[in-house]
Protein backbone atom coordinates (compact mmCIF):
# COMPACT_ATOMS: atom_id res chain seq x y z
CA UNK A 1 0.00 0.00 0.00
CA UNK A 2 3.12 2.37 0.78
CA UNK A 3 4.70 1.96 -2.09
CA UNK A 4 1.43 2.32 -4.26
CA UNK A 5 1.09 5.57 -2.23
CA UNK A 6 4.50 6.96 -3.03
CA UNK A 7 4.53 6.00 -6.99
CA UNK A 8 1.30 8.03 -6.97
CA UNK A 9 2.78 10.93 -5.26
CA UNK A 10 5.86 10.98 -7.64
CA UNK A 11 3.33 10.63 -10.61
CA UNK A 12 2.05 13.53 -9.22
CA UNK A 13 4.90 15.31 -8.61
CA UNK A 14 6.07 14.64 -11.80
CA UNK A 15 2.43 15.41 -13.92
CA UNK A 16 3.65 18.85 -11.44
CA UNK A 17 6.86 19.67 -13.03
CA UNK A 18 6.09 18.82 -16.22
CA UNK A 19 2.24 19.72 -16.54
CA UNK A 20 2.38 19.03 -20.52
CA UNK A 21 2.54 15.67 -20.23
CA UNK A 22 -0.60 15.32 -18.37
CA UNK A 23 -2.10 18.61 -19.97
CA UNK A 24 -3.15 20.41 -16.86
CA UNK A 25 -4.00 23.32 -18.84
CA UNK A 26 -2.85 26.80 -18.48
CA UNK A 27 -5.26 28.03 -20.78
CA UNK A 28 -9.22 27.60 -21.90
CA UNK A 29 -10.86 28.83 -25.60
CA UNK A 30 -13.27 31.50 -24.80
CA UNK A 31 -16.06 30.03 -26.72
CA UNK A 32 -17.83 32.83 -27.09
CA UNK A 33 -15.29 35.68 -29.06
CA UNK A 34 -15.68 36.80 -30.92
CA UNK A 35 -20.08 37.65 -30.96
CA UNK A 36 -20.29 37.23 -34.70
CA UNK A 37 -17.44 35.28 -36.62
CA UNK A 38 -18.88 35.76 -39.49
CA UNK A 39 -17.06 39.25 -39.31
CA UNK A 40 -14.29 37.38 -40.43
CA UNK A 41 -14.40 36.97 -44.26
CA UNK A 42 -10.95 36.81 -45.11
CA UNK A 43 -7.48 35.25 -44.02
CA UNK A 44 -6.56 36.01 -40.23
CA UNK A 45 -2.70 36.67 -40.72
CA UNK A 46 -2.30 38.70 -37.14
CA UNK A 47 -3.95 40.03 -33.92
CA UNK A 48 -3.04 43.21 -31.52
CA UNK A 49 -4.39 43.66 -28.43
CA UNK A 50 -4.79 47.22 -26.94
CA UNK A 51 -5.41 46.48 -23.19
CA UNK A 52 -6.01 50.12 -22.61
CA UNK A 53 -9.15 50.60 -24.18
CA UNK A 54 -9.70 47.09 -24.40
CA UNK A 55 -9.67 46.92 -28.49
CA UNK A 56 -8.43 43.91 -30.11
CA UNK A 57 -7.25 44.44 -34.18
CA UNK A 58 -7.30 42.14 -36.93
CA UNK A 59 -5.48 41.87 -39.73
CA UNK A 60 -6.42 39.97 -42.72
CA UNK A 61 -6.19 39.63 -46.22
CA UNK A 62 -8.66 38.77 -49.45
CA UNK A 63 -10.11 40.00 -52.51
CA UNK A 64 -12.63 43.05 -51.66
CA UNK A 65 -12.62 42.54 -47.68
CA UNK A 66 -11.83 44.91 -45.01
CA UNK A 67 -7.98 44.45 -43.72
CA UNK A 68 -8.02 45.39 -40.74
CA UNK A 69 -10.88 44.61 -38.50
CA UNK A 70 -11.75 46.19 -35.10
CA UNK A 71 -13.39 44.06 -31.87
CA UNK A 72 -13.80 44.91 -28.07
CA UNK A 73 -12.19 42.43 -25.88
CA UNK A 74 -15.68 41.26 -25.00
CA UNK A 75 -15.68 40.06 -28.66
CA UNK A 76 -18.33 42.96 -30.17
CA UNK A 77 -16.96 44.04 -33.61
CA UNK A 78 -16.64 47.78 -33.57
CA UNK A 79 -15.45 49.06 -37.26
CA UNK A 80 -12.89 48.11 -39.92
CA UNK A 81 -10.59 49.89 -42.04
CA UNK A 82 -9.43 49.31 -45.56
CA UNK A 83 -7.39 52.42 -47.07
CA UNK A 84 -3.43 51.68 -47.61
CA UNK A 85 -3.19 48.43 -46.44
CA UNK A 86 -2.43 45.20 -49.12
CA UNK A 87 -1.33 42.26 -47.84
CA UNK A 88 -0.90 42.50 -43.91
CA UNK A 89 1.24 40.47 -42.03
CA UNK A 90 2.26 41.54 -38.79
CA UNK A 91 0.56 43.87 -36.50
CA UNK A 92 1.26 45.71 -32.90
CA UNK A 93 -0.71 48.40 -30.67
CA UNK A 94 1.77 51.25 -29.03
CA UNK A 95 0.16 53.26 -26.14
CA UNK A 96 1.61 56.22 -25.14
CA UNK A 97 0.97 58.79 -22.31
CA UNK A 98 -0.59 60.56 -24.40
CA UNK A 99 -1.96 58.77 -27.76
CA UNK A 100 -2.53 55.29 -29.67
CA UNK A 101 -0.99 53.91 -32.48
CA UNK A 102 -1.73 50.87 -34.50
CA UNK A 103 1.78 50.05 -36.82
CA UNK A 104 0.99 47.34 -40.20
CA UNK A 105 3.83 45.52 -41.58
CA UNK A 106 3.02 45.17 -45.26
CA UNK A 107 3.86 42.82 -47.60
CA UNK A 108 1.78 43.29 -50.57
CA UNK A 109 3.48 43.30 -53.89
CA UNK A 110 1.35 46.12 -55.07
CA UNK A 111 1.45 49.93 -54.56
CA UNK A 112 1.81 49.78 -51.00
CA UNK A 113 3.53 46.75 -50.25
CA UNK A 114 7.07 46.50 -48.52
CA UNK A 115 6.15 49.02 -46.10
CA UNK A 116 5.88 49.60 -42.47
CA UNK A 117 2.97 51.70 -41.94
CA UNK A 118 1.49 53.76 -38.84
CA UNK A 119 -2.14 53.96 -38.18
CA UNK A 120 -4.45 56.02 -36.16
CA UNK A 121 -6.92 54.27 -34.25
CA UNK A 122 -9.40 54.97 -36.59
CA UNK A 123 -7.04 53.83 -39.55
CA UNK A 124 -5.86 57.21 -40.92
CA UNK A 125 -2.28 57.06 -42.34
CA UNK A 126 0.22 58.62 -40.26
CA UNK A 127 3.57 57.56 -41.04
CA UNK A 128 5.31 55.10 -43.61
CA UNK A 129 8.35 52.97 -43.38
CA UNK A 130 10.29 52.22 -46.44
CA UNK A 131 9.50 53.04 -50.36
CA UNK A 132 6.07 51.27 -51.23
CA UNK A 133 5.94 48.85 -54.10
CA UNK A 134 9.26 48.48 -53.66
CA UNK A 135 11.30 45.73 -52.30
CA UNK A 136 14.92 46.55 -51.24
CA UNK A 137 17.94 44.99 -50.56
CA UNK A 138 19.48 44.96 -47.07
CA UNK A 139 21.95 47.81 -47.71
CA UNK A 140 19.92 50.34 -47.06
CA UNK A 141 18.12 49.75 -43.80
CA UNK A 142 14.64 51.69 -44.26
CA UNK A 143 14.29 49.29 -47.94
CA UNK A 144 12.18 46.61 -46.62
CA UNK A 145 11.79 43.04 -48.26
CA UNK A 146 8.44 41.39 -46.76
CA UNK A 147 8.78 43.22 -43.60
CA UNK A 148 7.20 40.25 -41.05
CA UNK A 149 6.80 42.01 -37.79
CA UNK A 150 7.43 44.63 -35.90
CA UNK A 151 7.56 45.99 -31.82
CA UNK A 152 7.63 49.18 -30.71
CA UNK A 153 8.31 50.51 -27.28
CA UNK A 154 7.09 52.62 -25.22
CA UNK A 155 10.22 55.30 -26.19
CA UNK A 156 9.33 55.04 -29.89
CA UNK A 157 12.18 52.73 -30.44
CA UNK A 158 11.28 50.09 -33.11
CA UNK A 159 12.56 46.49 -33.20
CA UNK A 160 11.43 45.23 -37.22
CA UNK A 161 12.22 41.51 -38.64
CA UNK A 162 12.66 42.35 -41.83
CA UNK A 163 12.29 39.07 -44.27
CA UNK A 164 8.91 37.00 -44.90
CA UNK A 165 10.79 34.77 -47.59
CA UNK A 166 12.53 37.99 -49.08
CA UNK A 167 15.93 38.86 -50.39
CA UNK A 168 16.22 40.40 -46.06
CA UNK A 169 16.58 38.11 -43.22
CA UNK A 170 17.31 40.81 -40.55
CA UNK A 171 15.91 42.71 -37.26
CA UNK A 172 16.33 46.21 -37.54
CA UNK A 173 16.59 48.60 -34.41
CA UNK A 174 15.05 52.36 -35.52
CA UNK A 175 15.11 55.24 -32.93
CA UNK A 176 12.12 57.23 -32.62
CA UNK A 177 12.98 59.37 -35.87
CA UNK A 178 13.61 56.48 -37.91
CA UNK A 179 16.97 56.24 -38.01
CA UNK A 180 18.91 53.03 -37.68
CA UNK A 181 20.51 51.89 -34.00
CA UNK A 182 21.65 48.81 -35.26
CA UNK A 183 21.12 46.16 -37.65
CA UNK A 184 21.62 42.24 -36.98
CA UNK A 185 21.58 39.61 -38.73
CA UNK A 186 22.07 37.72 -42.59
CA UNK A 187 20.80 35.22 -44.72
CA UNK A 188 21.97 31.73 -42.90
CA UNK A 189 22.21 29.60 -40.07
CA UNK A 190 25.12 30.50 -37.96
CA UNK A 191 25.01 32.60 -34.91
CA UNK A 192 23.18 35.86 -35.34
CA UNK A 193 22.29 34.82 -38.52
CA UNK A 194 18.48 34.04 -40.11
CA UNK A 195 15.93 32.55 -42.15
CA UNK A 196 13.02 34.06 -42.21
CA UNK A 197 13.03 36.29 -39.23
CA UNK A 198 9.06 36.17 -38.66
CA UNK A 199 8.22 37.51 -35.08
CA UNK A 200 9.91 39.78 -32.89
CA UNK A 201 9.14 40.87 -28.97
CA UNK A 202 11.10 42.21 -26.22
CA UNK A 203 11.28 40.92 -22.38
CA UNK A 204 11.87 42.99 -19.41
CA UNK A 205 15.16 42.08 -18.94
CA UNK A 206 16.19 44.07 -22.42
CA UNK A 207 16.46 41.51 -24.25
CA UNK A 208 14.81 40.77 -27.80
CA UNK A 209 13.59 37.84 -28.84
CA UNK A 210 12.86 36.13 -32.72
CA UNK A 211 11.39 33.72 -33.76
CA UNK A 212 13.60 32.67 -36.54
CA UNK A 213 10.93 30.09 -38.76
CA UNK A 214 13.37 28.61 -41.05
CA UNK A 215 16.13 27.73 -38.67
CA UNK A 216 13.68 26.33 -35.89
CA UNK A 217 14.90 28.05 -33.25
CA UNK A 218 14.47 31.46 -31.14
CA UNK A 219 17.50 33.89 -30.86
CA UNK A 220 17.87 36.50 -28.39
CA UNK A 221 19.59 39.90 -28.24
CA UNK A 222 20.71 42.59 -26.46
CA UNK A 223 18.02 45.23 -26.97
CA UNK A 224 20.96 47.93 -26.71
CA UNK A 225 23.94 47.01 -28.48
CA UNK A 226 22.38 44.04 -30.60
CA UNK A 227 24.86 41.63 -29.26
CA UNK A 228 23.70 37.96 -29.66
CA UNK A 229 22.83 36.32 -26.56
CA UNK A 230 22.02 33.21 -26.78
CA UNK A 231 19.04 30.81 -29.12
CA UNK A 232 16.93 28.20 -28.52
CA UNK A 233 16.06 25.12 -30.89
CA UNK A 234 15.28 22.04 -28.76
CA UNK A 235 12.02 22.99 -28.26
CA UNK A 236 11.17 23.24 -32.43
CA UNK A 237 12.23 20.03 -33.86
CA UNK A 238 8.53 19.47 -35.05
CA UNK A 239 7.91 22.85 -36.09
CA UNK A 240 10.04 26.05 -36.02
CA UNK A 241 8.32 28.98 -34.00
CA UNK A 242 6.20 31.15 -36.38
CA UNK A 243 5.42 33.74 -33.29
CA UNK A 244 6.74 35.05 -29.77
CA UNK A 245 5.18 36.82 -27.22
CA UNK A 246 5.86 36.92 -23.42
CA UNK A 247 2.48 36.18 -21.04
CA UNK A 248 1.36 39.22 -18.53
CA UNK A 249 3.70 38.45 -16.00
CA UNK A 250 7.03 37.94 -18.09
CA UNK A 251 6.78 34.72 -17.09
CA UNK A 252 6.46 32.28 -20.13
CA UNK A 253 6.42 32.62 -23.87
CA UNK A 254 4.28 32.00 -25.52
CA UNK A 255 5.08 30.11 -29.54
CA UNK A 256 2.30 29.57 -32.13
CA UNK A 257 3.56 26.65 -34.44
CA UNK A 258 1.46 26.68 -37.54
CA UNK A 259 2.47 23.57 -39.10
CA UNK A 260 1.68 21.14 -35.87
CA UNK A 261 -1.34 23.40 -34.51
CA UNK A 262 0.32 24.29 -31.39
CA UNK A 263 0.49 27.08 -28.86
CA UNK A 264 3.53 25.86 -26.86
CA UNK A 265 4.25 27.52 -23.24
CA UNK A 266 8.02 27.85 -22.55
CA UNK A 267 9.64 29.73 -19.36
CA UNK A 268 11.19 32.35 -19.40
CA UNK A 269 14.81 32.48 -18.44
CA UNK A 270 15.80 34.72 -15.66
CA UNK A 271 18.26 37.59 -16.11
CA UNK A 272 21.29 35.87 -17.42
CA UNK A 273 22.20 33.05 -19.23
CA UNK A 274 19.40 32.26 -21.91
CA UNK A 275 19.97 28.49 -21.21
CA UNK A 276 17.48 26.50 -23.43
CA UNK A 277 14.21 25.79 -23.51
CA UNK A 278 11.39 24.31 -21.91
CA UNK A 279 8.20 23.43 -22.65
CA UNK A 280 6.02 23.86 -19.35
CA UNK A 281 2.36 23.97 -21.32
CA UNK A 282 0.57 23.26 -24.77
CA UNK A 283 -2.27 23.81 -26.60
CA UNK A 284 -3.53 21.73 -29.13
CA UNK A 285 -5.49 23.61 -31.72
CA UNK A 286 -7.51 21.48 -34.35
CA UNK A 287 -5.94 20.42 -37.75
CA UNK A 288 -5.57 22.92 -40.37
CA UNK A 289 -6.34 25.97 -37.64
CA UNK A 290 -2.53 27.22 -38.62
CA UNK A 291 -1.49 29.47 -36.42
CA UNK A 292 -0.02 32.14 -37.86
CA UNK A 293 1.09 35.21 -35.03
CA UNK A 294 -0.44 36.00 -31.73
CA UNK A 295 -0.78 38.56 -29.03
CA UNK A 296 -1.35 39.13 -25.25
CA UNK A 297 -3.84 41.00 -23.88
CA UNK A 298 -1.05 42.40 -20.53
CA UNK A 299 -4.15 43.12 -18.81
CA UNK A 300 -5.96 40.31 -18.47
CA UNK A 301 -3.54 38.30 -19.63
CA UNK A 302 -6.04 36.70 -22.76
CA UNK A 303 -4.37 35.23 -25.47
CA UNK A 304 -5.34 35.88 -29.18
CA UNK A 305 -4.54 33.83 -32.11
CA UNK A 306 -4.46 34.55 -35.78
CA UNK A 307 -5.25 31.28 -37.63
CA UNK A 308 -4.77 31.28 -40.82
CA UNK A 309 -6.39 27.69 -41.62
CA UNK A 310 -9.34 28.47 -39.46
CA UNK A 311 -9.94 31.83 -40.93
CA UNK A 312 -10.59 33.30 -37.62
CA UNK A 313 -9.36 34.78 -34.48
CA UNK A 314 -9.34 32.68 -31.35
CA UNK A 315 -9.06 34.23 -27.78
CA UNK A 316 -7.57 32.21 -24.70
CA UNK A 317 -8.20 32.81 -21.06
CA UNK A 318 -5.75 32.20 -18.50
CA UNK A 319 -7.03 29.47 -15.96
Amino acid sequence: WLLTFLYFQVLKAFDYSFPWKGQQQMYKLDIGWPKIPEYFTGQTFCVAVDSIHGLVYVGQRGENVPKVLVFSEEGYFLYSWNNTVEMPHGIFVLNTATDSSVWITDVGTGKYGHTVKQYSPSGKLMQILGTPGNAGSSLIPLQFDQPAEIFVEESGDIYVVDGDGGMNNRLLKLSNDYKEIWLAGTNGTGIGQFKIPHSVTLDSFGRVWVADRDNKRIQVFDKVTGEWLGSWSSCFSEDGPYSVRFTADYKYLIVAQLNINRLAILAAPPVGSIGDCVIVNTVQLADETKPHLVDVDMKSGAVYVAEIGAQQVQKYIPL
